[in-house]
């Protein structure tokens, strides 16, 4: 997870600003030197002069200099700074970094104690003693125009783009607003409060169910979307529930919480808000849509309050009361189910024997909208039944179901809505590019993320271009001619593979000479792991691995040394791929279910490995 897409520009120069004297202070400083220079943040000049140091204080002086320059120069570009300076080979050489990159992941930075008094009574002083100059500004405003064209994002009000520059650049009514930004915490010295109130959490805040973690993005749960992100992936609050192992708890509302407090307590006091959610008093309310079948207030799991009154006549009510509850405890039950469906994004489906997935933002109708994936296309509902079927008269809304319900049902519970006959969406009346684009997936197929992306010309996936193996260049981006991915080309090219007697002979081979196999096997790899375990460095949020793990090894580091070539053997590249899973099996020692995930993973990359390198059978003897 990046914190860095979850932070304002502002938020992150503040922080910048903090911390500059720590990151003076690290030592050995010419890797960030290096890092800086190659980003285009600090010139040539100043960089030279700081390399050129010998003295260990002036070294620390003369990077405090030079940080203290980018923050004035450089301030539009702070985001850069922190991306480039958290990237993975940086972080492992200054742990000064590694604190101040977790301090944004989890929160913590909050808790900074606000700038001393006399500061801002200073700052008071100040502008009493000199008022700015008209050109002065002219000035100031030309520089925050700038900044906020290129930090502004969409939907945001202007008020909330004002950037808060170095504390000697900003003008005193520039330097009044940006005090409506919480870096510390916003309340007095043993104060306690509620962090979803403060300014840092205006868009998103820290969620946790069980021991997974992640951030809630507040717009995204008042549409309905997929709200909850870990480590790239969206999850919906439901799908974060059952990641987390708490499937059977079926009440996210309760069991995922915010700092100890539940979802369904801040969205009970009207913190956070849920897509077409009402509090209201009257009964057989929609917590959802008007339109969906609904339990009255006090049966859901939304209206506390009521709860916590109505327990102490439960105390006192006969065994028919009990029954009652029970069959009110499974409708509430089954109404959850409706819930949760409502929040889906994809779901399940078969027509025949054949399995596909159904994507709610791409369903219009029967014959408009391809919003249906199989492994080899995307099709409208009717084409889907009639290619599986063999049919021409097909009643798409019952020969496809969703775990085992027609897919009709759905409809009539409005968790899928059909278009108008004279709605003009793009999905309606679509141009040739709609048309175009529908053929292909909407998300990277590697990391499941949207994005601008490469599409293949012969099967529905859609990668990024670094997230693809080998990368794709700008130079066929611009080439108009027809492009396969490397599991298209792998397919076509499969059969003129030499087979390999044995898996020491695959094994011993010159990797150059087998790059797409193995490219397309750590492409399987990300794919098959679909919860993205075992795709990111392990220690950024499992911070005692490193006390059992020597050699920590994950997919993203794979595939680095795959496109840099630095492997020399195919052996080579098993053997970190196998690190991954021993890796696994020796932190979880005492976490049965996920070394069993690293099993299942491994046993099925040894599969696709014979699969790949056409591994004939081993005689006894070998």
């Amino acid at each position: 997870m990046n914190p860095i897409d979850f932070l304002e520009p502002e938020e992150l120069l503040r922080f910048f600003h903090r911390h500059k004297t720590e990151m003076s202070l690290m030592e050995n400083p010419q890797t960030l030197l290096n890092q800086l220079r190659d980003h285009n943040l600090i010139p040539e000049d100043r960089y030279k002069k700081v390399s050129r140091m010998k003295s260990k204080v002036n070294v620390k002086n003369g990077m405090y200099d030079l940080l203290d320059w980018l923050e004035r120069e450089r301030s539009d570009h702070i985001d850069l700074f922190w991306r480039c300076v958290f990237e993975e080979s940086i972080l492992n050489q200054y742990v000064t970094l590694q604190k101040l990159r977790n301090s944004l992941l989890d929160g913590s930075f909050q808790f900074e104690p606000k700038l001393p008094e006399k500061l801002e009574k200073e700052e008071t002083e100040g502008k009493k003693r000199k008022e700015p100059s008209e050109e002065e500004n002219g000035e100031g405003n030309s520089v925050k125009k700038k900044k906020k064209k290129k930090t502004r994002s969409v939907g945001e009000e202007d008020d909330d783009e004002e950037q808060a520059g170095p504390s000697g650049q900003a003008a005193p009514a520039q330097k009044k607003k940006s005090k409506k930004l919480c870096f510390s915490s916003p309340l007095k010295r043993g104060e306690k409060g509620n962090i979803w109130t403060w300014g840092i959490f205006k868009n998103q805040i820290p969620v946790t169910c069980g021991d997974k973690e992640g951030f809630l993005n507040r717009q995204r749960l008042a549409k309905g979307e997929k709200c909850i992100v870990v480590e790239k992936q969206w999850y919906t609050p439901g799908e974060f529930e059952k990641f987390a192992g708490k499937a059977s708890c079926r009440n996210w509302k309760l069991s995922i919480r915010c700092k100890g407090t539940t979802l369904g307590k801040l969205i009970q006091e009207g913190h956070l808000k849920v897509k077409s959610y009402k509090r209201s008093t009257k009964a057989k309310k929609s917590l959802l849509s008007d339109r969906v079948p609904t339990v009255s207030a006090g049966e859901g799991d939304d209206d506390f309050d009521e709860e916590e009154q109505d327990s102490s006549s439960d105390r006192q009510s006969s065994t028919n009361t009990t029954e009652e509850e029970d069959d009110a405890g499974e409708q509430t039950e089954e109404q959850s189910d409706d819930r949760e469906d409502v929040h889906k994004t994809v779901f399940k489906v078969t027509c025949g024997d054949v399995a596909a997935t159904l994507h709610k933002k791409r369903f219009v109708s029967g014959i408009l909208g391809k919003c249906i994936r199989t492994e080899k296309s995307w099709m409208t509902p009717v084409d889907f039944v009639k290619e599986v079927l063999c049919e021409t008269d097909v009643s798409w809304k019952k020969d496809i179901t969703c775990e085992g319900k027609p897919l009709g049902d759905l409809i009539e519970k409005n968790i899928l809505s059909c278009h108008s006959l004279f709605c003009d969406c793009r999905l309606c009346a679509p141009d040739s590019e709609d048309l175009d684009n529908q053929k292909n997936d909407d998300e990277c197929w590697i990391c499941r993320s949207e994005g601008k992306l490469v599409e293949c010309d012969y099967c529905p996936r859609s990668f990024h271009q670094t997230c693809h193996l080998p990368h794709v260049e700008d130079a066929i981006l611009e080439d108009e001619s027809l492009w396969a991915c490397t599991f298209c080309v792998f397919t076509k090219y499969k059969e003129s593979f030499s087979s390999m007697e044995t898996t020491a002979a695959a094994l011993s081979c010159n990797i150059s000479e087998h790059m797409q196999q193995c490219q397309y096997l750590l492409l399987y790899l990300y794919n098959t792991d679909q919860q993205q375990i075992f795709a990111t460095n392990p220690t950024l949020y499992l911070s005692d691995q490193t006390t059992v793990v020597t050699t920590p090894m994950w997919f993203g580091r794979v595939a680095e040394k795959l496109q840099e070539k630095q492997y020399q053997t195919v052996g080579d590249f098993v053997s970190d791929v196998h690190l991954i899973f021993t890796n696994c099996a020796s932190y979880n020692r005492d976490n049965p279910e996920f070394t069993a995930m690293g099993v299942t993973v491994k046993e099925f990359f040894d599969r696709e490995f014979e699969n790949a390198f056409k591994i004939q059978e081993e005689t006894a003897d070998s």
